[in-house]
């Protein structure tokens, strides 16, 4: 069964999403920007999600992670839980 490791950041806009993922690109270390502004708990971590599998996660955030590029930052992808920014760090199909 497919299995990937990713992290994201979570927040509230798709304008802040998109501020943050130009910074990323601009050479920001994507865990120091999750720490500092995801919502989400995984923020401690940098936005680490650990390992997981298919239907795992909301759909939306699902097909980005096990279609997308690795080490890649994808986004913004929107859920119900707000904008996230996706970086796919390892997966086997």
């Amino acid at each position: 069964m497919a299995k990937a490791t990713a992290r994201h950041i979570l927040v509230d806009s798709e304008e802040a999403c998109l501020k943050l993922k130009e910074e990323i690109e601009n050479g920001a270390d994507f865990g120091s920007v999750a720490k500092a502004n995801s919502k989400c708990p995984s923020s401690a971590q940098g936005g680490d999600l650990g390992e997981f599998g298919p239907g795992m996660m909301v759909p939306e955030f699902d097909k980005v992670v096990f279609s997308a590029p690795v080490n890649t930052v994808q986004g913004p992808v929107k859920t119900q839980f707000g904008y996230h920014l996706l970086e796919v760090t390892s997966r086997n199909d």
